[in-house]
Formats: structure tokens, C-alpha cells, sequence
């Protein structure tokens, strides 16, 4: 190896192992600066810290919960920068929380409006029946 990797030091596998997220993902977060590019050794392999872990770890919790690519962005320095207001997290995580309860709110809308509609479509299958299309 051309430089000296410590014991923390994972491959790109490893690393997609241990966050349960594959490789392409990683390359690509890595592509777009989510992610800060692996060091490479001599033998080209990428070697990713404890640091990449940690903060890969918790880009894949914000997308877990639905946050989009540039407010996970937000998030990530919110996250490294602990000079940063905990307001501004909890102010953008509030934001995402509403906006997913909205949507909460209009899939139970659509399931009042749509069940019945299921329901009968599904009894006159049950039937043997056909409608016209």
C-alpha cells in the first residue's frame, strides 16, 4: 500500500456492509459531494474511516426517512458543524415531519374516496363477473 491505512480502515465493500447500502450508491454520493472521496491505495482500492462510517451512516438515516438529496446536504453540515444552531435542525426536520404528515393526510383521503370503489371491484371479480371497459 502506498499510504499507511489504519485498523479502522474499511473497502468500499465493507463499508456498503456495514450501512447496508450498495456500492453504486456510495460512488454516487461520493460523486455528487455527499460523501468526500475515498483515499485510494497503491493497489487502487478505496479506503473509507471511521469518519466516512459515521457520516454515511447518517446520510442513509435521513434518506431512510425520505429527505431529499439536497436537504440531506443541509442536514450533513448541520450535522459536522456543532457551531451550527440546533434550531436550524429541528426547524428543517419540523418541515419534513409536516410535509410527510400532509402526505399521511392525503393517502387517507384517497383510501376513504378509493376503498369502496376497491371493495366492489373486488366482489365482482370474486364473482366471475366482468365489467365494460
Amino acid at each position: 500500500m502506498g499510504a499507511v491505512m489504519s485498523q479502522s480502515s474499511l473497502t468500499i465493500g465493507a463499508l456498503a456492509s456495514e450501512t447496508n447500502t450498495n456500492v453504486p450508491t456510495i460512488r454516487y454520493y461520493e460523486e455528487i459531494g455527499l460523501l468526500p472521496h475515498a483515499q485510494r491505495a497503491a493497489n487502487g482500492h478505496r479506503y473509507y474511516q471511521d469518519s466516512d462510517l459515521k457520516r454515511l451512516t447518517f446520510i442513509k438515516r435521513c434518506r431512510d426517512f425520505g429527505f431529499p438529496i439536497e436537504q440531506v446536504r443541509e442536514l450533513v453540515k448541520l450535522f459536522e458543524d456543532g457551531d451550527r444552531s440546533c434550531v436550524e435542525v429541528r426547524d428543517m426536520a419540523k418541515a419534513h415531519l409536516d410535509a410527510v404528515r400532509a402526505r399521511l393526510e392525503e393517502m387517507r383521503h384517497l383510501k376513504r374516496v378509493w376503498w369502496p370503489l376497491s371493495r366492489a371491484a373486488t366482489r365482482c371479480a370474486a364473482k366471475g363477473r366482468r365489467g365494460n371497459a
